[in-house]
C-alpha cells in the first residue's frame, strides 16, 4: 500500500481541531490530551500529554520513563498515563499486517483525548494518523470508526467487528479520561492557588519607512484568562491588532504579546490595557524609550547629518591622490 502524504493530523498540530475549545483565549473549558508518534524501525514511541494546552508529561521508550514537565505533575509521576507501546504497536502491527508488501520505515501518530466544556457538557476524540495522512478516527457516540481515506477501509471493518477494543476506547474517553482530567485539574489548582498579576513591557520596531509596530508583552500571570486592549488618547483603538494566542511557561503561568502598526510621530499617543483577576486595577503601559534606544537614534541621527560631509571628503581625497600620480 503506498500512501501519499495528505493534509495530517500532525503530533501537537491538530489541537483546535480534536478539540474545538481548546487554546481559546479566555476559554472555561478544560481538555486532556495525548499525542503520540510511534516508528517502526527501529520501533521507538514518543508521547506528549498536556493540560489545556499546557505540556504536562512526556515520555520516550529509549528511557521508558515518564517526565514530568511541570513541578506539580512530579508527585503523580509513577502514575501510569497509557501504556503507549503495548497500545499502539498492535495497531501498527495490525495495519501492516494489512497490507504485507510494505516494508521499511513507517510511522502511526495518535492524538487522543477528552474534554470538560464551561456548560458542562463533556467531548472526547481518538484520531490516528499513518505514514503521514490521516487515516482513521473513532467515534465513541456509535462505538464504529470512520476511515478518511479510501486505504484504511480494510482497518475499519477489522476495527468495526472488534468490540471488546471500541467499548474500551469509549470508556477511556468518557470515564478514565475525565477522571484523570479532573484530577489534574485540582493538583494545578492545589499547586497554583494565589493568582499571578501579569508584567510587561512595550516595545518597537520598523515595520516600513514611516510605519513601526508598538508591540505589547504580558508574561507571567495565571490564571489564563486575560484582556489586552490596545489605546488611543485614553480610548479603545479601532487599529488592526495583531496577536498571538495566550501560550503556557513552563512554570504554568502564562504569557501573551499583541501588536499595532503605527505612524511614528503618533507613538505617545498610544499605550496598552491589561485586565486580569490578579490585577486590582488595569495595568496600562506605554512605550518608554531606553538608554541603549537613545543612543542608537542619537547615532542615526549624526550619520544622517555626517554621512554626506563624509562622501564629499572622501571624493577630493579620491581626486587628490589620482592627481598626486
Amino acid at each position: 500500500m503506498l500512501l501519499h502524504p495528505a493534509p495530517l493530523l500532525l503530533l501537537g498540530a491538530a489541537v483546535g481541531a480534536v478539540l474545538p475549545g481548546v487554546g481559546c483565549c479566555g476559554s472555561l473549558s478544560h481538555s486532556l490530551c495525548y499525542f503520540y508518534l510511534q516508528v517502526s524501525e527501529p520501533s521507538q514511541v514518543f508521547m506528549r500529554g498536556y493540560l489545556d494546552d499546557q505540556p504536562i508529561a512526556c515520555y520516550d521508550s529509549l528511557t521508558r520513563i515518564m517526565e514530568p514537565l511541570v513541578p506539580w505533575m512530579e508527585e503523580l509521576q509513577k502514575e501510569t498515563f497509557l501504556a503507549p507501546e503495548r497500545v499502539f504497536r498492535a495497531d501498527l502491527e495490525s495495519v501492516q499486517n494489512l497490507y504485507p508488501q510494505n516494508e521499511g520505515l513507517h510511522t502511526w501518530q495518535v492524538i487522543l483525548g477528552c474534554e470538560l466544556r464551561e456548560d458542562g457538557s463533556q467531548g472526547g476524540s481518538l484520531h490516528y494518523g499513518y505514514n503521514g495522512m490521516d487515516f482513521i478516527s473513532f467515534n465513541k457516540e456509535t462505538l464504529r470508526w470512520v476511515a478518511a481515506h479510501p486505504q484504511a477501509e480494510k482497518v475499519k471493518e477489522k476495527w468495526d467487528d472488534d468490540l471488546v477494543r471500541s467499548k474500551r476506547n469509549q470508556v477511556f474517553l468518557e470515564e478514565t479520561c475525565i477522571e484523570r482530567l479532573q484530577k489534574y485539574l485540582s493538583h494545578r489548582k492545589e499547586a497554583l492557588q494565589r493568582t499571578e498579576p501579569p508584567v510587561g513591557k512595550v516595545t518597537r520596531k520598523v515595520v516600513i519607512d514611516n510605519v513601526e509596530a508598538l508591540i505589547c508583552q504580558a508574561y507571567g500571570f495565571y490564571p489564563k484568562k486575560i484582556n489586552a486592549t490596545w489605546m488611543r488618547d485614553g480610548e479603545v483603538c479601532k487599529y488592526e491588532t495583531f496577536h498571538r494566542n495566550v501560550a503556557p511557561n513552563s512554570d504554568g503561568t502564562y504569557y501573551v504579546w499583541f501588536s499595532i502598526e503605527i505612524d511614528p510621530k503618533e507613538r505617545d499617543r498610544f499605550s496598552c490595557q491589561m485586565e486580569h483577576e490578579g490585577l486590582q486595577e488595569p495595568l496600562v503601559l506605554a512605550w518608554k524609550e531606553e538608554p541603549a534606544e537613545k543612543l542608537q537614534d542619537w547615532a542615526r541621527e549624526r550619520l544622517v547629518l555626517v554621512g554626506p560631509i563624509l562622501v564629499v571628503l572622501l571624493g577630493l581625497l579620491l581626486i587628490l591622490l589620482l592627481r598626486c600620480k
